[in-house]
């Protein structure tokens, strides 16, 4: 399998071609969630790059919430299905306990309406669990958005450089 782009006209820079490869294998399952990237060491015999290279290229899947690197072990895919449970996000666990002035709130609620027709706690609770990690995910998608747009920007300025003639070592 050649690793050469794919179009002579295409001057995006070498760990950009491992990074549309490696994503392409994650996005198709040949590497699956949970499971580790091949170590650098192999990923530098299959791409013929050098290692530096190719961690830039681990660094612009990272950046897209790809993979996430466990230092001295290696990188995994992430999990990027729906939260297992309320309390995690991803690889991101949150325990949520409301503030003291909102169960302040919530036990005169329950004092002046008595046990009849207040608010249960634990509703109430879930509901705003339930909203925060709406948030949560929102804001981690927007990233990994935001992510996406800036490495486009980066190979947009690349390929501007090398139409120049200022090629990466200007």
């Amino acid at each position: 399998m050649s690793h050469a782009p794919e179009s002579r006209h295409d001057r995006r820079p070498p760990y950009q071609h491992a990074a549309d490869e490696l994503r392409r294998d994650i996005l198709q399952g040949r590497i699956k969630p949970g499971e580790q990237v091949p170590p650098v060491r192999l990923l530098t015999e299959r791409f013929h790059l050098a290692s530096m290279t190719i961690r830039n290229a681990l660094d612009v899947l990272r950046d897209e919430g790809l993979i996430y690197t466990v230092h001295g072990r290696g990188s995994y895919v992430t999990d990027r299905a729906e939260p297992e449970s309320p309390d995690q996000i991803g690889e991101y666990t949150f325990d949520f306990t409301p503030p003291a002035w909102w169960q302040q709130q919530q036990e005169a609620a329950e004092r002046e309406a008595g046990a009849e027709g207040a608010i249960v706690h634990g509703d109430t609770e879930a509901a705003v669990r339930a909203d925060l990690i709406k948030v949560l995910t929102a804001l981690r998608d927007e990233v990994r958005h935001l992510s996406a747009q800036h490495q486009e920007l980066r190979r947009e300025i690349e390929a501007l450089k090398a139409e120049r003639g200022q090629g990466p070592e200007s």
